[in-house]
């Protein structure tokens, strides 16, 4: 017959092992890393759906903002080119108001050229009645000099005869007698040099002759006294001193 210390340890044996004995659970056991890698990679998914939404809502927002850029860049270049055509409007009006005051300018100068040639012409005529009985006789009725550029002098005269029978012209040469200070030395120059018979200073007249022409003179050169004469042959008929 079993003792009491085998009877209990066969009931704890049948606990154990037998119908009675306490159920036991069996699980598979994973590393930590093993979960770990699908938790990061559902994460890095997660976060690349969320950027691309981002980038395209992004990328939306520009492409209206690029949108209104360019209706404000075309607007903007729309009223630049009404600027520029009522500015070029403006502006050719602007010239063209020029050159009608430059055009009337002229117009008025002219007249005014014309004028006092008219005046010098009935003083002429004026002077001309008195000395209607004097025939044959050669004036210089205008000396006029003008210096134009550096060295340069224009000169215009106004030659008038009184013919009569025995003298129905009148032909001769000119002679210009220019005084000028050079250095401090006053000298003189006698135009026209060399040929004496230059066209340029021949004259032949009726009644009227006018006459222009140019002369030079040295480089520093002052200019004091320019004398017309009017010479047939050797003999004096008339002489001028310009008004300078």
């Amino acid at each position: 017959m079993p003792t009491p210390a085998v009877t209990l340890r066969l009931r704890r044996f049948r606990r154990r092992f037998g119908i009675t004995a306490p159920k036991v659970v069996v699980r598979t056991h994973f590393p930590w890393q093993w979960l770990a890698i699908p938790v990061v990679l559902l994460l890095l998914l997660v976060g690349a759906i969320g950027w691309l939404i981002a980038q395209r809502n992004e990328a939306g927002a520009l492409a209206q903002e690029k949108e209104g850029l360019r209706q404000l860049l075309q607007e903007q270049r729309e009223e630049l080119n009404i600027l520029r055509s009522t500015a070029g409007t403006g502006k050719n009006a602007v010239s063209i108001e020029r050159a009608t005051q430059q055009q009337l300018l002229g117009q008025i100068q002219n007249l005014e050229a014309e004028n006092a040639a008219l005046r010098e012409d009935v003083l002429l005529f004026e002077r001309l009645i008195p000395a209607a009985g004097e025939g044959g006789v050669v004036r210089v009725e205008n000396f006029r000099i003008a210096q134009e550029l550096p060295g340069k002098v224009r000169y215009r005269l106004l030659f008038a005869f009184q013919p009569d029978r025995q003298s129905p012209d009148f032909r001769g040469r000119l002679q210009l007698v220019v005084s000028y200070k050079l250095s401090g030395k006053n000298q003189r120059l006698l135009l026209p040099e060399g040929r004496v018979d230059s066209p340029e200073f021949q004259l032949e007249l009726k009644h009227f002759l006018r006459r222009e022409g140019v002369f030079a003179l040295p480089d520093g050169a002052i200019l004091q006294q320019v004398e017309a004469r009017v010479l047939q042959g050797d003999t004096l008929k008339a002489k001028r001193v310009a008004q300078l």
